[in-house]
């Protein structure tokens, strides 16, 4: 797709393979295969990903990028441990392929030798779509072999293709679960594009994911259901109600549209309530805003010069294919043209510090005051509850005179009822609308954006910078994802 404003689709073919190759051109005419007819399925681009350990594992890694493709390396161990298992003449090879790679990743730190090895093929599959193997089928030989990595493939219903170390044959398994495409970013790509009038001379990418954020964004505020007015219907219906029933005992009015007139509000808060519940379940705005604020976490890191790799560690719940979007762009981005440091510094500061920090302060400022009149709502009418009841109980035991009327009426009758309904619907409100997590959530967000402000416009170096960074957005991210797990359960019921 050409478009400017669409994200393109991305999957990743991962590889574990023997270190003993004993006809490395025909390996690689198999591998060019492979990847050919992959390659060949319209919509997507293919990303390699693999160790580089000597054998299968580097001719794969050349084979994809002769082929153009991006090639990312997941390394066992860090390089001065891991190069003990080359001589000079395969290290230097080695690290010509390193220096093509979008990106060099890092499995164990520590621990034994082995288990690193195991670890990064573990990796490996749990990043794929689709596991391409070299094996002869037999037992691994050691801990971390081929054989162990296609076994966990397996294990995890993945995609695999097997090419026979041996004889070069290529076999499938899983394959009628290979989904080509991703839905949910074939739909976000569709949204009618917006106007944009910002660009950035010099970066097409930056570029392509600001026109992306500005539709998703546009398409979550004016998709979102503006029921949040409505959400109070129900429990002012029912509390209408009560008070309709208990009108005829409290003033002996027994007009025969009473009734009728509570038999309409139960009706109608059942009415709205199915409403609210209808049109939630016909919007998907909720993930449009939250892709919206992904990419918007994305762009306000762009030009780092190590991309921070923020959302590894969240559950994607169907957007992996956008992160990884995302992750692929700004990293070719940050080869190309990273920016300046105190120019990042001071747009970071501005534009996402700043602004994120303005929107909590007015979140705060519309959930306190909202929160404290529903609970002076709670609180007045929970009194007024109390004082009737106890004054109609010291009256019925102390047996004392007859009371006028209107005593009767609404303090022996009507409040009584009334009230307890009444603080109990202000209470309700309360939690539906979740405002006791919501200020507190404000102002803890508030605390850790002014401390990262106060961080970041001290630091000097990128390391610092970066350490602070992916603090605040990994901060702002999770804030988004409880919002969206909130969200979405409330939504489904």
């Amino acid at each position: 797709m050409a478009e400017t404003d669409h994200l393109p689709i991305f999957h990743v073919i991962g590889f574990s393979g023997h270190r003993r190759v004993s006809d490395a051109a025909g390996l690689e005419r198999a591998l060019r295969a492979v990847l050919d007819e992959l390659r060949a399925k319209p919509g997507v681009e293919w990303l390699a990903l693999s160790s580089v350990a000597a054998g299968s594992d580097m001719v794969f890694a050349r084979t994809a990028l002769n082929l153009g493709m991006g090639w990312e390396a997941i390394l066992p161990l860090p390089p001065t441990e891991f190069r003990r298992d080359f001589s000079e003449a395969e290290w230097r090879e080695v690290e010509v392929l390193l220096a093509e790679s979008e990106h060099v990743r890092i499995i164990g730190e520590r621990g034994r030798r082995e288990d690193a090895y195991l670890d990064g093929g573990m990796e490996t599959v749990n990043h794929s779509d689709l596991l391409l193997a070299v094996w002869d089928g037999e037992p691994s030989r050691g801990r971390g072999g081929t054989a162990e990595i296609v076994a966990y493939a397996r294990e995890l219903g993945r995609p695999i293709i097997i090419v026979d170390a041996n004889t070069l044959v290529v076999r499938r398994e899983n394959f009628e679960r290979l989904q080509v495409g991703d839905r949910h970013v074939t739909r976000l790509n569709a949204l009618p594009s917006v106007p944009v009038t910002e660009s950035t001379p010099g970066e097409p990418g930056r570029d392509r994911v600001s026109g992306f954020h500005y539709k998703v964004d546009r398409a979550a505020t004016n998709g979102a259901p503006h029921l949040r007015r409505l959400i109070p219907g129900p429990g002012g219906l029912h509390v209408l109600a009560t008070a309709l029933a208990a009108a005829p005992l409290a003033f002996h009015l027994h007009h025969p549209a009473m009734p009728w007139g509570k038999l309409l509000c139960l009706f109608g808060a059942l009415g709205i309530a199915l409403v609210v519940r209808h049109h939630r379940h016909q919007h998907d705005w909720v993930r449009s805003r939250l892709a919206a604020e992904i990419t918007r976490s994305a762009l306000a890191t762009w030009g780092m010069p190590r991309a921070v790799r923020l959302f590894d560690d969240f559950d994607w719940a169907g957007l992996e294919p956008l992160r990884r979007s995302l992750d692929v762009l700004q990293r070719r981005s940050v080869r190309t043209r990273p920016a300046a440091f105190d120019e990042f510094k001071q747009r970071y500061l501005r534009e996402r510090l700043d602004g994120q920090l303005a929107y909590f302060a007015r979140q705060d400022a519309r959930a306190v005051p909202q929160l404290g009149r529903l609970r002076a709502g709670f609180t007045i009418s929970s009194l007024l509850a109390i004082v009737f009841t106890a004054i109609y109980a010291a009256h019925s035991t102390l047996a004392q005179p007859v009371a006028p009327p209107w005593v009767e009426s609404w303090i022996f009758g009507f409040g009584p009822i009334v009230l307890p309904v009444l603080a109990a619907a202000f209470i309700s409100l309360i939690s539906i609308n979740d405002l006791h997590r919501r200020v507190a959530r404000y102002k803890e967000m508030r605390i850790r954006l002014e401390t990262a402000r106060k961080e970041a416009a001290f630091v000097q170096t990128w390391g610092a910078l970066e350490r602070v960074v992916a603090k605040a957005e990994r901060a702002l991210l999770q804030e988004v994802f409880e919002w969206h797990s909130i969200t979405s359960f409330t939504e489904s019921h």
